[in-house]
């Protein structure tokens, strides 16, 4: 993979725009040609988005896609009385959208600050017509969600509150660093608040304290400025997530 990235820095047929983006060799972008990359160049705008803000509102209909190229995007549905449920977080190079979709069936709000680069629908679903590789990745995307939300609601409806914030910790854990091996230190910064995190695990607010100031007894993790987290034994972290 990196030896692909340097390749793209000196290949003059992809846009300059795209030749350095981290986020184009794991996302749908991967799957276009040079000529598609030219083409869809002519219309991306990368932006930055501050915590917070609404990229999607539920029942919208969209007009553009993105693709994120770093932050954590939270993905929520609410019930009639006006209750949300976090149903989903997204990582670079995750795809924000649901091609050929009328409307959005749920909302995307930057849990941290975001970096996307965005795009017209009509443009890339017409390039994604002619594209049966850019179709099949967001498909496999499409499918991983999938796998991701029923093994969500496994977490959900069989864990123990321990093991709830173990997981959540680990999918953090994973999306930062995929490649880490399980002696390596990790830091970073909940993408979301207590309440949130409480919201996402069906726990309260004080379970989670709870549950996150026994893992730094423990000397799991250690947390600072009451939201970044270093992971000090990813072992024993995903061996309690696992129920082991």
């Amino acid at each position: 993979m990196a030896e692909q990235r340097r390749q793209d820095i000196h290949n003059s047929e992809i846009p300059l725009v795209c030749r350095s983006c981290e986020a184009r060799h794991g996302g749908v972008c991967g799957a276009l040609t040079p000529t598609e990359l030219a083409r869809l160049s002519k219309f991306t705008n990368r932006k930055r988005i501050a915590s917070e803000t609404e990229l999607v509102e539920i029942g919208s209909t969209q007009s553009t896609y993105a693709n994120i190229l770093a932050g954590v995007v939270k993905l929520s549905k609410l019930m009639p009385d006006g209750r949300q449920q976090i149903v989903g977080l997204q990582f670079a190079p995750d795809f924000v959208g649901r091609p050929f979709e009328t409307e959005s069936l749920v909302s995307a709000e930057a849990a941290t600050d975001v970096q996307i680069c965005s795009f017209p629908k009509a443009v890339l679903e017409d390039i994604m017509s002619q594209s049966s590789d850019m179709a099949h990745r967001l498909h496999n995307q499409t499918l991983r969600e999938l796998d991701e939300a029923r093994e969500w609601l496994m977490t959900l409806g069989r864990k123990t509150a321990a093991e709830k914030v173990a997981s959540f910790l680990m999918l953090i854990a994973e999306h930062i660093d995929p490649e880490a091996g399980d002696e390596a230190a990790m830091l970073f910064e909940l993408p979301l608040k207590r309440i949130d995190i409480a919201d996402f695990l069906g726990l309260t607010i004080e379970t989670v304290s709870r549950q996150l100031t026994r893992l730094r007894k423990d000397g799991v993790i250690e947390i600072t400025h009451n939201r970044c987290v270093e992971i000090r034994d990813l072992q024993a972290l995903r061996t309690i997530a696992d129920g082991r």
